[in-house]
């Protein structure tokens, strides 16, 4: 199971959005465009109520001298429309604009994900489970997408139409205004309350997507396991807690930003109601005419209609940061350790290994590998046999450079690994693990996964060479068959063949088989190692293996306990030595005395 995650550290709302923000300055032509239309379109919008206003001030006054000019009224309301249409259009466009800038920038973040995961350490993947990293990178970023969608536009013009409101206030009254404005510092003091403690129950609610992602991920991958020992009861009581626990966040959450609006909307009405009273009170005194004041208290809705939308839109606005935060915190993971600057390069590799005084801990107080030292010669297969926990993953994990030694120094042909490029070591290395992985694609997309321009009597030999040719040719469209992620309509010992005939196809200088054979029945088993023995002639071979019959013909055995070599040589030499190794064979063929 995967370590427990560290709390994140608290960042602060200002700072993520900012960051935000900074996504999309590659798109500033667009988003200054997207200003001007802003400008243009609450410009538009402003002036209605004022020629509202006028058109009402001439019929009041028309009333009152006994004629009506409505042709002043229709040249006044004829502006109005077109005012309208600009305002539509420039909201159309702008709004075009948006999903263009927002879209582009959840592109970024998938492709920055994207680079920083191939970037982190097998260690950051160690210790955090996937179905809280995939929640990360599809949830989250997807979270941050449609909730900037919904919400950009908004705010944007939210911000041009309460300057533009307010300017237009000042021109028709300085008193009402004064008393319109001084609700606003209650206003920002209570959304700033309420915000404070809704931002982290929306922290807790994807903290709590993330977990349940990570629990179904767990039990569907390991779904015929789960069903073979019965654990679907405990696996629905775990998915009912994670279930639960996200029931509850997203409740708070919804709960605590939704008390934003009606608060803020009270306070607005609030507003609403004194600039009215006010307002009555200056028509009645002759100060105002009944046009000024039906525009002003239009300007008033105009006014408090941004701060209630962002009350409105604050629930949202939190969880798109709280999920840029879990995407920003991704982000920030210390990635693996660089190349060199100027990494060695080597044309030939002829496959010698030493290991030298190589010391590793996944854990500062518990070694796994301590003060090992080897030297592996050029085509020799070594195997590595030994207990759970004895190092030997660890040791190939060293070699590949999954890990990198604490102390001690791994050389390939002289060449301490650490000064090549990690792409460089790994491309002379061949690997085949115990648990077949395979893409989606057909089988020979497969057997040329780590060499794409591979023709096809070259997948064709590969796999004959593994004896998986006759498999494979046994299938509806033989090499052109499509396999989903998980090689659905493979049996184990088939997808094992597929990724031995893949090892082969690559033509490493180096082998890493870690129980290559084991998901393989005993008489594919024994064509397999016929083509091992073919495929590890004049390569170096480092096998992993638990049974004993496989190792053999191995040229040089070694037995690890707690990190260490306790004994090595031949098969033979170990058990006339009647060790370590000795024991492990007799414990596995005690009832196989023809072994």
């Amino acid at each position: 199971m995967s370590a427990p995650q560290a709390p994140a550290p608290s960042v602060s709302f200002r700072d993520t959005a900012l960051r935000l923000l900074g996504m999309m300055r590659q798109d500033w032509a667009r988003i200054a465009v997207m200003v001007v239309l802003g400008i243009v379109g609450t410009g538009a919008l402003v002036t209605i109520p004022q020629l509202l206003g006028r058109a009402t001030d001439v019929i009041v006054n028309g009333i009152r001298q006994g004629g009506v000019d409505f042709g002043a009224v229709s040249r006044f309301l004829v502006l109005a429309g077109v005012l309208t249409a600009v305002f539509a259009v420039s909201t159309v466009v702008r709004g075009r604009l948006t999903t263009t800038v927002v879209q582009r920038m959840a592109f970024r973040l998938r492709e920055r994900t994207d680079l920083v995961l191939s970037r982190l350490s097998l260690s950051y993947f160690d210790t955090r489970p996937r179905g809280d990293l995939l929640s990360r990178t599809t949830n989250d970023i997807d979270n941050v997408a449609q909730s900037v969608q919904q919400t950009a536009n908004q705010i944007l013009a939210s911000v041009f139409m309460f300057i533009g409101s307010l300017v237009m206030m000042l021109r028709i009254s300085l008193l009402l205004t004064a008393v319109a404005v001084v609700i606003i510092p209650v206003t920002v003091w209570t959304a700033k309350v309420i915000g404070r403690r809704a931002k982290p129950q929306f922290a807790r609610q994807w903290k709590a997507t993330g977990a349940l992602s990570g629990h179904l991920e767990d039990v569907y991958t390991g779904h015929d396991l789960v069903t073979s020992f019965g654990r679907w009861g405990q696996a629905r009581q775990t998915f009912t807690a994670h279930n639960d626990e996200l029931r509850t966040t997203a409740a708070a959450a919804q709960f605590r930003s939704g008390l934003m609006a009606p608060a803020l909307t009270f306070l607005g009405n609030l507003g609403y109601v004194l600039v009215a009273v006010v307002g009555g009170l200056r028509v009645a005194a002759g100060a105002l005419s009944i046009g000024d004041i039906q525009a002003f208290l239009q300007y008033v809705l105009r006014f408090n209609q941004p701060i209630t939308l962002f009350a409105t839109m604050a629930g949202q606005i939190q969880s798109a940061i709280a999920s840029a935060e879990r995407v920003f915190e991704l982000h920030d993971a210390d990635p693996q350790r660089p190349d060199p600057a100027q990494p060695r390069r080597q044309d030939t590799v002829t496959g010698k290994v030493v290991f030298t005084d190589v010391s590793f801990r996944y854990k500062p107080d518990q070694p796994v590998i301590d003060h090992l030292s080897l030297t592996v010669q050029p085509g020799q297969t070594v195997a590595i046999v030994g207990p759970t926990g004895a190092g030997k993953t660890t040791l190939v994990n060293l070699l590949l450079r999954f890990y990198d030694a604490d102390t001690g120094t791994i050389t390939l042909d002289g060449v301490d690994i650490a000064d090549m490029a990690r792409d460089d070591l790994r491309r002379r290395i061949g690997m085949v693990l115990q648990d077949t992985w395979l893409c989606e694609g057909t089988i020979a997309d497969n057997i040329a996964y780590g060499r794409p321009d591979a023709t096809r009597e070259q997948i064709v030999a590969a796999a004959t060479a593994v004896h998986a040719d006759r498999l494979i040719r046994t299938l509806p469209d033989g090499y052109d068959t499509v396999l989903d992620g998980e090689g659905g309509g493979l049996s184990a010992g088939e997808r094992q063949l597929v990724t031995i005939a893949r090892a082969f196809l690559v033509e490493p200088a180096i082998l890493v088989l870690d129980e290559a054979t084991s998901a393989v029945d005993t008489r594919t088993e024994m064509l397999v190692q016929q083509g091992l023995a073919a495929l590890r002639h004049g390569r170096t071979s480092f096998v992993i293996a638990h049974r004993l019959s496989t190792i053999r013909d191995a040229d040089l055995i070694l037995v690890m306990e707690a990190g260490r070599i306790v004994e090595q040589g031949t098969h033979t030499e170990l058990l006339e030595a009647g060790g370590v190794y000795a024991r492990l064979h007799a414990a596995q063929f005690v009832a196989s005395p023809m072994a």
